[in-house]
């Protein structure tokens, strides 16, 4: 953190900041909720290592007085190579925050994924926004339920499905244990969780109050109150599927017409299966080190994913995604697009609408200083050539 950030004239210029307001603004369950991972977080951390070990290749003296970051994903126009992932419970961080962060994301020209559980329904995000977004699933073990929310998506216009694959069973978030998110609380555990809340009043008039209703948009049959974690927790436990297969994904084909892009593939042979039953693209994602500690960092699984199946699907990524060096590596080394999942829930949870939108024009500039000092004019020209010794990015 720096200076700036440090009184309270907060000017925050990257993630990084923006995750330091955040913590400062949200009581201590949500923060860690938010920015928390699976076991000991050594995945989460290797998420950011793993970029930090790139470099990238300088070359000087080429005309890069006009660079193009525009992209095609999926069929939509991208202004930048950038989607807003989705963000379970997103709502509970920032009023309305699906709303805003969709707003700020179609003020950018890149696109933005509603989450089974956002506070705010599909329907909430369509009215506010002209774009198109898309929608992200489960695959849930009422089939009922599943078609129902797909309908409602491609009612409200969605074209792409992001079927979120590495959730069969949920992993172990030791903050959310620790602090009431997955279980019961203590007396003295409630009262500290009280304390929490009330030593945030911004939060509790902004969200708690002023963000009403405080629902799962998607979900109000199910889980009509959103503060009730208990209730939250005995849904997933009971329609996350753990018999979850690949013919499964002929089912979401019957009930889908867009396209259908995989969430949460790491491994090459799961990403030609990817390929063979029908996908249009996959995520390569290790969904933040949420689910499974110790497996690889997305952007080390990356490449041989693209070279296994990158003329067949159009490959993104997401995991540890915090600037626009970060996309420019990760389009070097094959990614179509990168998906931002904490690094818009720091910003909007920090500053709302204008955190986020003030976060995508961050990236935007540096994506354009590391074009420019690489003598790139264009994202699709970005290839392995433009990292510095390329064979050293794939994980041993």
């Amino acid at each position: 953190m720096n200076n700036q950030t440090r009184g309270l004239g907060l000017a925050p210029a990257t993630a990084g900041d923006y995750r330091e307001l955040a913590r400062r603004r949200l009581p201590r369950f949500l923060f860690d909720y938010l920015d928390g991972a699976a076991y000991e977080e050594v995945t989460a951390g290797e998420n950011r290592r793993a970029f930090d070990r790139l470099r990238l290749r300088q070359r000087v003296m080429r005309d890069v007085s006009q660079l193009n970051f525009a992209t095609r994903v999926l069929g939509q126009d991208l202004a930048l190579p950038l989607i807003l992932a989705p963000l379970g419970l997103a709502g509970a961080m920032a009023r309305r925050a699906e709303v805003q962060a969709a707003r700020a994301a179609e003020q950018a020209g890149v696109a933005f994924c509603e989450s089974t559980v956002s506070i705010c329904s599909t329907e909430e995000v369509r009215a506010a926004t002209d774009a198109p977004f898309w929608y992200q699933l489960y695959v849930m073990r009422d089939r009922g339920y599943a078609k129902e929310l797909m309908a409602r998506a491609q009612a409200a216009g969605c074209p792409v499905l992001v079927l979120t694959v590495d959730l069969a069973v949920m992993g172990a978030r030791y903050r959310d244990v620790r602090n009431g998110m997955a279980g019961g609380l203590s007396l003295s555990g409630k009262l500290t969780k009280a304390w929490d809340l009330l030593s945030h009043p911004h939060w509790l008039m902004d969200v708690a109050i002023g963000g009403k209703p405080l629902t799962f948009g998607n979900l109000t049959t199910a889980v009509p109150d959103a503060r009730s974690l208990p209730a939250f927790k005995a849904w997933v436990d009971s329609q996350f599927d753990p018999r979850i297969t690949w013919n499964d994904l002929a089912w979401v084909r019957e009930n889908w017409a867009g396209k259908i892009l995989l969430k949460g593939i790491l491994d090459v042979d799961d990403a030609r299966q990817a390929a063979v039953v029908g996908a249009d693209g996959l995520v390569v994602s290790n969904h933040g080190g949420r689910q499974l500690d110790s497996v690889a960092a997305s952007v080390d699984a990356l490449p041989r994913i693209v070279d296994a199946v990158g003329d067949r699907l159009e490959v993104l990524m997401d995991g540890g995604v915090r600037s626009g060096l970060d996309v420019v590596k990760a389009l070097a080394l094959g990614a179509r697009a990168c998906m931002l999942g904490r690094a818009w829930g720091y910003a909007v949870a920090a500053r709302g609408e204008a955190g986020v939108a003030h976060m995508l024009s961050v990236m935007r500039s540096e994506m354009a200083v590391a074009l420019a000092l690489c003598g790139v004019t264009d994202v699709a020209a970005l290839d392995r050539e433009t990292l510095l010794r390329p064979e050293v990015t794939a994980a041993p």
